[in-house]
C-alpha cells in the first residue's frame, strides 16, 4: 500500500475476474475503503496500531464490490453503492444500502452524480488534506506516463462517442464545482497531483473533438 497524502492509502491487486490489476483505495480518517481489494499485505495489515480497522466500504459503481465481502466478514463493516445499482447486489452476500449523489456517504467524502457509462457510475469527493476524487470505469490511466483515456469502444456501448462527450462533460462539471488534487482511479495508479488540472485538460480535449 502507498500512502499519497497522510491518511489516503492506495494499491494495486489483481482481479481474476477480469484478468487486470485494479486500484483501490482506504481513507484512513473516515475509517472508509473505496472500491476495495485485499492488498498483497492482507486483511492483518488493518486493525493494527499503525492501520485502524475500517467501518465502512464505498462503491463507485455496482461492478466494484470485489473483495468487499472479505473485509466486511472480518471488520463487520458496512457497505454502499448508489441506489440505482442495487438491483444487481441483490445476491451479494452482503447488505448494501444505497446513496444518492450529494449525500454525505462518510464522514468527509460526498457522492458525486457521473451516472452516464450506467446510471448509478458516481464518483466520491474526498475532503481530506489535498482532496481527492475518485471515480469509477469513464477515465482510465492508457500509459505509464499518467495519460488518461477511455475504455474501448466496445465496452462504450452502442454509441462510444456520445459516452466519451458524456463522461467528459460530467468530469468538466465535477472540475468546476469541487476543489480536490488526487485523482483516484479504478482503473490505473492514482494522478497523485494536479488530478484535477489533468482530468480538465483531458475533458476539455474530448469535448473539443
Amino acid at each position: 500500500m502507498d500512502e499519497i497524502f497522510p491518511g489516503l492509502l492506495s494499491w494495486t491487486a489483481y482481479r481474476e475476474t477480469i484478468g487486470q490489476p485494479v486500484h483501490s483505495a482506504y481513507v484512513v480518517e473516515a475509517r472508509t475503503l473505496i472500491d476495495p481489494m485485499v492488498p498483497q499485505e492482507g486483511l492483518s495489515a488493518f486493525g493494527t496500531s499503525e492501520l485502524p480497522a475500517p467501518e465502512r466500504i464505498l462503491l463507485t459503481n455496482r461492478h466494484h464490490r470485489r473483495h468487499s465481502a472479505r473485509f466486511a466478514e472480518r471488520f463487520n463493516c458496512t457497505v454502499a453503492a448508489n441506489e440505482r445499482g442495487l438491483y444487481e447486489l441483490l445476491d451479494a452476500p452482503l447488505r448494501v444500502r444505497g446513496f444518492r449523489p450529494g449525500d454525505e456517504v462518510a464522514p468527509g467524502i460526498v457522492a458525486q452524480e457521473v451516472g452516464v457509462l450506467c446510471p448509478d457510475e458516481s464518483a466520491l469527493h474526498v475532503n481530506y488534506d489535498r482532496g481527492a476524487l475518485a471515480i469509477a470505469d469513464g477515465a482510465i490511466r492508457v500509459d505509464d506516463d499518467g495519460a488518461l483515456g477511455f475504455f474501448p469502444d466496445h465496452l462504450l456501448g452502442d454509441d462510444p462517442g456520445a459516452v466519451q462527450h458524456g463522461l467528459a462533460a460530467a468530469y468538466l462539471r465535477l472540475c468546476d464545482e469541487l476543489d480536490f488534487d488526487v485523482l483516484l482511479m479504478a482503473h490505473g495508479a492514482p494522478v497523485v497531483s494536479d488530478g484535477k488540472g489533468a482530468l480538465r485538460a483531458f475533458a476539455e480535449a474530448v469535448l473539443r473533438g
